[in-house]
């Protein structure tokens, strides 16, 4: 039994077709279906049901994939013991990052980051929350930049910094007057909101008094774009919520129709989470040290309370 074929079996696992498989592991077709039979021969066991399309595991398949993923990563952490013990800071580094992060804040560190430590590969990703949850589960993302806190005993946390929200109030709208707004002046009957499946969307909502039942409006629209959520409240269709950097490139025009909230500010907490057994953290060190000093500089000039981590 080698490493080497408890990766094949993965990758058919994940896949459920021998040719993907082999695609995945940048090898033949052949050269892998025969390296997984040499493994099923020597256990004595079918890992993988070949008559399902597609392909399905067998009962015992399934504990057999289980152990496999914890050989697997234990065999990967090996390396990254010894580059810790080297203070070598290299290699692929896989992560994932929200929607209504992403647009904003990898501009703002990924040159520097890429400058300082150039042995670093990153493989980045926009995903969701949930999805980002269950590849770090999975080992196929080393870390994540979300909006936290998550409540999994499974993931650490570390705090990068505090998001104010920012109220985007066009003309003629009962707030627009209002030179500040406390979150009791906010109805979710007049605010456009992001799609299910993001978490800024159940922030605003639970800044808001109530929640109804929009049956019976004319008018109901939930869009997967901030930009559009602008766009549409400028068309007089609503006021919506903005993350603080996303109002920090926005037009001069645009900017009249931006709205602070009275103290206490509501906010996000914005952090890079990992696997609790996670060992690339002189990585995870560097992210986190590169993306606070970013936005602190970024913010210096701004009369806006947004990094505050040693506050955790």
């Amino acid at each position: 039994m080698t490493i080497t074929q408890l990766n094949y079996v993965l990758a058919v696992a994940e896949h459920q077709n021998f040719t993907k498989a082999a695609e995945k592991c940048f090898v033949t077709q052949p050269t892998l279906s025969m390296q997984i039979q040499k493994l099923e021969e020597q256990l004595k066991v079918q890992i993988f049901d070949r008559s399902k399309k597609p392909i399905e595991l067998t009962d015992i398949g399934k504990k057999i994939v289980t152990q496999a993923k914890n050989i697997v990563d234990e065999a990967n952490r090996i390396q990254d013991i010894v580059d810790q013990q080297k203070g070598f800071i290299g290699g692929e580094f896989r992560i994932g990052i929200i929607p209504t992060i992403m647009p904003t804040l990898l501009p703002m560190f990924l040159k520097t980051f890429i400058k300082r430590y150039p042995k670093v590969k990153l493989k980045i990703e926009e995903l969701a929350t949930e999805e980002i949850i269950q590849r770090i589960t999975d080992g196929h993302l080393d870390a994540a930049i979300v909006a936290t806190p998550l409540g999994n005993e499974d993931i650490k946390e570390r705090v990068l910094y505090y998001e104010p929200f920012v109220a985007y109030v066009p003309k003629h709208h009962r707030l627009h007057d209002k030179k500040t707004i406390d979150v009791d002046d906010l109805e979710i009957e007049d605010m456009l909101l992001l799609e299910d499946g993001h978490c800024f969307r159940e922030g605003v909502i639970n800044l808001c008094k109530t929640f109804k039942n929009h049956e019976d409006d004319n008018f109901q629209l939930e869009s997967g774009s901030i930009e559009m959520l602008v766009k549409l409240s400028n068309e007089g269709m609503g006021m919506t919520m903005l993350p603080y950097l996303h109002t920090m490139d926005i037009g001069e025009k645009e900017k009249l129709n931006l709205h602070h909230f009275n103290e206490p500010s509501p906010a996000r907490e914005v952090s890079i989470i990992y696997h609790k057994n996670e060992l690339k953290m002189q990585i995870i060190d560097a992210l986190q040290n590169v993306i606070s000093g970013i936005i602190r500089g970024a913010i210096a000039f701004q009369n806006v309370e947004i990094i505050s981590p040693k506050a955790q």
